[in-house]
């Protein structure tokens, strides 16, 4: 019988950044869902909400892009969101073979709600926290995600 590999004795999960990271990502998801529960909507969906509070109209793929998703999650996620009444989908009219998606006015107040939700959630997650260090992060974990394969 082979014997299990030995414990690295210089390993601290404590001191692996991607812990905190997870953790940290697990413990805000969670946290949202909770918060979110009170308006209706899931995690998910507040991400597509917020993904469509820069920009007004954007791609199915656009939309899986930026909540890190595959596009066939997108996909159902819009759809349901379509079902509910808070988005609007329509093919592109630059190029017909691509779905973009908006927010109907019932989509928009819960963006609203959403969003004031969200800010509460960052006040508390980041009292004590100066801007200058807040930025900081913001630009550190960009770096760190634009490092790592897609």
């Amino acid at each position: 019988m082979t014997e299990a590999p030995q414990a690295d004795a210089h390993f601290h999960r404590a001191e692996w950044p991607f812990y905190w990271i997870a953790r940290v990502t697990g413990r805000y998801f969670q946290t949202m869902e909770t918060a979110l529960d009170r308006i209706g909507i899931d995690v998910p969906s507040y991400r597509v909400l917020m993904t469509l509070y820069e920009d007004r109209r954007v791609s199915v793929s656009a939309i899986a892009d930026a909540c890190v998703i595959k596009l066939s999650t997108a996909t159902r996620i819009v759809q349901r969101m379509a079902k509910d009444g808070l988005v609007e989908t329509q093919p592109s009219p630059s190029d017909r073979r691509v779905t973009e998606v908006s927010l109907t006015p019932k989509g928009e107040a819960l963006r609203h709600q959403a969003w004031a939700i969200a800010e509460g959630v960052l006040a508390h997650a980041f009292a004590g926290v100066d801007e200058l260090e807040r930025q900081r992060l913001n630009h550190l974990l960009a770096n760190v995600f634009d490092r790592l394969p897609g």
